[in-house]
């Protein structure tokens, strides 16, 4: 069975007959709209607050990261210049170390050359001793041949 023109043009004819008598389900559908319209603004306001804040945030870590930036600069800084200040003093002493080596050759220099003198002068000595010993020994001799002949 199907509907003619007519009885569509009738059917449309009631239902809007029966929703203008009924105006509360209209305003509903209204009222409805602009509760959910009013909580989107509400949510986009929440969202825009809310990357505000987050903005905020992260500006701030960022200040907070150069502070540490210039801090560990300012350390490293300090400790080049202590390292630098380490270095001058021990170059420092190194040259004072080396010249105590040096002192120490020039005084083992003169040692050595006393006792290249003292080695000289044993020499000289025992070359007398041995003169010595052989005059003494040729005299000694001589004496006993004039008592032995004497005799």
């Amino acid at each position: 069975m199907a509907l003619g023109q007519e009885d569509l043009i009738q059917i449309q004819q009631l239902i809007d007959k029966t929703l203008a008598s009924r105006p509360e389900s209209a305003n509903a559908n209204v009222r409805y709209e602009f509760d959910i319209r009013e909580r989107i603004v509400r949510v986009e306001e929440e969202l825009k607050h809310q990357r505000e804040l987050m903005l905020q945030g992260f500006e701030n870590s960022n200040k907070r990261f150069e502070e540490v930036n210039k801090h560990f600069d300012e350390a490293r800084s300090d400790v080049n210049k202590r390292f630098e200040e380490m270095r001058a003093d021990m170059n420092k002493r190194f040259e004072q170390v080396d010249k105590r080596f040096e002192q120490v050759e020039k005084r083992f220099e003169q040692v050595d050359k006393r006792f290249e003198q003292i080695e000289k002068h044993l020499t000289i000595i025992t070359q007398r001793m041995d003169r010595f010993m052989f005059w003494s020994l040729g005299l000694t001799v001589s004496a006993v041949i004039a008592i032995v002949k004497l005799t």
